[in-house]
């Protein structure tokens, strides 16, 4: 998935973050700014890189500002960031309920 334009998912609240996600051109860049890095930045990098290569996301230039987030809220508002990036409002897929 090629990111067309920058775009931002989540808040600065409590228990979230807020990632925004722009074109890049030498692969992944990861930037992270969280209130526990020396915990969990480690795990914070590595909920973002999967969640970008299931994506099939090459070249993009991602920051995390996390204020205690869990893995699931990283990697779903990482996957927002990216189909709004990518153009689509994140309709790729029919949803069956």
């Amino acid at each position: 998935m090629e990111i067309k334009q920058a775009s931002i998912a989540g808040t600065m609240e409590s228990s979230d973050v807020m990632v925004t996600v722009e074109p890049g051109v030498n692969g992944i860049e990861i930037e992270v700014e969280s209130i526990v890095e020396k915990q969990f930045g480690r795990e914070i990098r590595r909920a973002i890189t999967e969640t970008l290569r299931s994506l099939d996301v090459k070249n993009a230039r991602i920051k995390a500002v996390d204020k205690g987030a869990l893995d699931c809220t990283i990697r779903a508002r990482v996957k927002t960031a990216v189909y709004r990036a990518y153009g689509s409002g994140g309709k790729t897929a029919k949803r069956k309920w």
